[in-house]
């Protein structure tokens, strides 16, 4: 059995950002499980060429879960973009928005909107935080492509068993584990021995996971002709298939709209995927012109049917924001050995990037007091 002293489970934004923060300590005793093939979690860019974002040029990538962040309001997360020396810039608002309320009748151009706080975007995608959080970590401490199947809290330590795509396992012994995935998945995916206080499951699996009953449609172009109308690129329809449209372009790349789509989970899971294109493809020309219907890639990215990020309660959530929860359990067993840190645990900005950095700082502070 390998032995070591902290556990991460997650290698999205805060699991990679709790490892960041405990080698900036110098504590490398650790070791951080991702069940996917790649780090990030739900923040996932795409490159052009429909590969997922690594080394491809940063202006040609595009997000297909979280897109930005608001300065003003999340400072620690704006702290830690400048800290990592990555570029962002301001999403365009700029112009008339396109308003849809009844099919077959004509959209409705008005007045765009703009707020006092900006939010903003980073060149690269959100992959771009990802990548810089990785490459400041030692890559010999994250298990790639190794899910965690059972925890069982044993007198002296805590005993892991992940296992890897090919069905092999191995097992660790740790001292405490930083919880860095969505609660409810982490009820459903691991078996906790003993069990975890049946309260504390209770609300682990009633906590919505953020994304998970969310569909994202992305359509790039050569340019953005809607500003050449003095459009923005932000619609809302309650036509559909999309409720809600942004303009995703980046400074110095392709074009880009994408849309969150307001088709239920349950209906989208029996249609093909080509036939939401198509109809995604249709309504963008409907809002902004014949160009729209043209787009020089497309994708299409269901959270829904992820079986990382989402469960068949999602299915069934309107997808909003949890509640904050409590960081560790209270347990005979298991006090003050789990802390969770993932996004939903965040006080302040549950679900958002903002609260993935939050949470994580919060729980590495704890561990640590605890440890002290």
């Amino acid at each position: 059995m390998n032995r070591i002293r902290i556990a991460i489970i997650g290698g999205g934004i805060s699991g990679l950002y709790a490892a960041y923060l405990l080698e900036s300590q110098g504590i490398y005793d650790y070791v951080l499980f991702e069940a996917r093939e790649r780090l990030g979690g739900r923040a996932l860019s795409v490159a052009l060429e429909g590969t997922v974002a690594g080394l491809s040029d940063p202006s040609e990538r595009f997000d297909l879960g979280p897109s930005w962040f608001w300065p003003d309001f999340q400072p620690q997360l704006d702290r830690l973009v400048a800290d990592l020396g990555l570029e962002r810039f301001v999403q365009n608002v700029q112009g008339d928005s396109v308003i849809e309320r009844i099919a077959g009748a004509r959209p409705i151009r008005t007045q765009g909107y703009s707020t006092s706080a900006s939010s903003v975007r980073l060149l690269g995608g959100m992959a771009a935080l990802v990548d810089a959080l990785a490459a400041n970590v030692n890559p010999e401490k994250v298990r790639i492509g190794r899910a965690v199947r059972r925890l069982h809290a044993c007198e002296q330590h805590l005993e892991i068993e992940s296992e890897s795509g090919d069905g092999s396992r191995e097992s660790w012994a740790v001292e405490r584990i930083l919880l860095a995935a969505p609660p409810r998945l982490l009820a459903q995916d691991i078996d906790f021995l003993p069990g975890l206080p049946p309260s504390v499951a209770q609300l682990w699996r009633s906590t919505p996971t953020w994304m998970a009953p969310h569909a994202k449609y992305l359509a790039v172009f050569d340019s953005a002709f809607w500003n050449k109308t003095g459009l923005s690129g932000q619609a809302r329809s309650a036509v559909g298939p999309m409720v809600e449209i942004h303009d995703a372009s980046s400074p110095g790349g392709h074009a880009a709209l994408f849309g969150f789509i307001g088709i239920p989970a349950q209906m989208r899971n029996v249609m093909p995927q080509e036939q939401l294109q198509t109809m995604c493809r249709a309504q963008l020309v409907r809002l902004f012109g014949p160009e729209a219907g043209k787009p020089v890639a497309e994708f299409l990215k269901d959270w829904a049917q992820d079986p990382l990020t989402s469960v068949a309660q999602d299915l069934l959530d309107g997808g909003q924001h949890s509640i904050s929860l409590e960081a560790t359990v209270d347990s005979s067993h298991w006090a003050g050995r789990l802390i969770g840190i993932g996004s939903e645990w965040s006080p302040q900005f549950p679900g958002y990037i903002a609260g993935a950095i939050e949470a994580a700082a919060l729980g590495v502070r704890l561990m640590l007091q605890k440890q002290s």
